[in-house]
């Protein structure tokens, strides 16, 4: 394991697969900031046999970016860091023996009443049961029911950070931060492998499970020959991206304090919250530290929410949006969840609006706002969230969703701007020590017409009935 801040290390580049687009950044280790990103869309491919990463395209593009890089601004490690909810399974020679299966990919009911019978209770992995294929164990029992000549051949199941670890160093390994996202595999609370893996039979295929901080070896000679290297440069293991976020303030602050993750999904993660009150019904769970501890956790897809809401409208002004807000709040407009259905704090409610909806992008936005700041607050108080709040990721360039979101908790909201937060995060697995982030403290929105609000847009929710 790497000791922070004792590398020499001066410029990572970072691999950062996110579910809606992957990014090659380079982290400059006095500085701490980006000094060179390079990003391209994420897309699927519908098949067959089953929607699918484009994984060829992916390396394409890491090669070419890293490449790139390479020549200016440099670099000296590498770090990687992936959404969760995904896996690689390798055939002996070490390629791919299936498709990299997109866990937005949902299965006949069949399938899915048999892995109900089979999955382990949320006592022993504090993993709740998810739509689709967010829970891992439901996607490698998918392939291995529904592909069965297929998955005969798998060697080896890497999760998906160390999956590309892999090509560049042919090691393979497994981390848990990844394992202990929401998978149903692992148990947080004992730091092993739950008992699916013998129910599936694949406790044989898993990985050796190495630290996220682990140098796993330096770029294999035929990649760095493609890349253009001029000397070996190191590989290290890899963490899932939310934990990345996480891992600066983790390492920096006392807790108790939280850290809102956004991106496709807003990920809430208590530091010195409570894991005795989650509640597998409403999308809350233990996720696994880069550290290896249990961190009460609660996710909506808010970043998907807030494009579904907006579509078709343009961004305005940021001076365009308080206005509509003040007015959306006065009027009790309100949207209700869940737009997207099945996830979050509400599963089992549909989607609705109170009243008139958007009549221009600044409502759009406003509306928008106030949803996902209403949504990031009944997830934050689901998990015993106490401290200050530090909002990453693209959200926290909206200055509305946080002035609403400091009126809603009570509590100090810090935002940190211009960075995911997950190339920090992932970039401190090297051992060097960042400085840390410049911190924006946000001033409340006025609490008077914000607390009347939430307090009806509750109780629009209780009348409504679940799906």
């Amino acid at each position: 394991m790497s000791d922070l801040g004792q590398s020499d290390f001066r410029r990572i580049a970072v691999l950062d697969i996110g579910k809606t687009n992957a990014k090659v950044v380079v982290v400059d280790a006095i500085s701490g900031g980006e000094v060179a990103a390079v990003k391209m869309a994420n897309a699927v491919l519908q098949g067959p046999p089953y929607p699918h990463y484009d994984i060829d395209r992916i390396w394409s593009f890491a090669l070419d970016a890293l490449a790139r890089f390479a020549v200016e601004p440099g670099y000296d490690a590498i770090s990687i860091t992936t959404h969760g909810a995904c896996a690689a399974l390798l055939d002996a020679d070490g390629e791919l023996a299936m498709p990299v299966l997109d866990y937005e990919h949902s299965y006949p009911q069949h399938i899915r009443d048999a892995y109900a019978d089979l999955r382990p209770s949320f006592t022993e992995t504090a993993s709740p049961q998810l739509s689709a294929g967010l829970n891992l164990g439901a996607q490698l029992h998918y392939l291995k029911e529904s592909f069965p000549a297929e998955f005969s051949r798998v060697a080896t199941i890497l999760t998906y950070p160390q999956y590309w670890a892999c090509r560049l160093t042919g090691t393979a390994t497994n981390e848990v931060t990844s394992l202990g996202c929401h998978t149903d595999l692992w148990q947080p609370g004992r730091g092993e492998y739950s008992r699916l893996v013998d129910t599936l039979g694949i406790r044989p295929l898993m990985a050796p499970v190495q630290s996220a901080f682990d140098r796993l070896g330096h770029v294999l000679p035929s990649v760095a020959e493609r890349i253009g290297l001029a000397q070996p440069v190191p590989v290290f293991c890899g963490i899932h991206d939310s934990n990345a976020s996480l891992l600066p303030h983790l390492l920096a602050r006392r807790s108790p304090f939280s850290v809102v993750s956004t991106g496709t999904w807003v990920v809430s993660f208590a530091v010195g919250g409570n894991l005795a009150g989650l509640d597998a019904s409403r999308d809350t769970l233990a996720n696994v530290d880069a550290l290896g501890r249990a961190v009460p956790s609660s996710r909506f897809m808010g970043g998907r929410e807030y494009e579904m809401l907006t579509l078709g409208w343009k961004r305005p002004a940021d001076d365009e949006i308080p206005a509509s807000i003040e007015e959306i709040l006065l009027q009790g407009r309100m949207l209700l969840p869940t737009v997207v259905h099945g996830s979050g704090p509400f599963p089992g409610r549909v989607h609705a609006a109170v009243g008139a909806e958007a009549r221009d992008a600044a409502e759009a936005h406003a509306l928008a706002s106030i949803y996902v700041a209403l949504m990031t607050d009944v997830c934050l108080s689901l998990v015993g969230a106490a401290g200050e709040t530090i909002v990453e990721g693209p959200l926290a360039d909206n200055m509305p969703y946080l002035q609403l979101l400091a009126a809603l908790t009570g509590r100090d909201v810090l935002a940190v701007s211009g960075s995911t937060g997950t190339s920090a995060g992932a970039a401190l697995l090297t051992g060097v020590g960042l400085p840390p982030p410049v911190f924006r403290r946000i001033e409340p929105w006025p609490m008077a017409a914000v607390s009347y609000y939430q307090k009806q847009w509750l109780q629009n929710i209780a009348a409504t009935v679940p799906a």
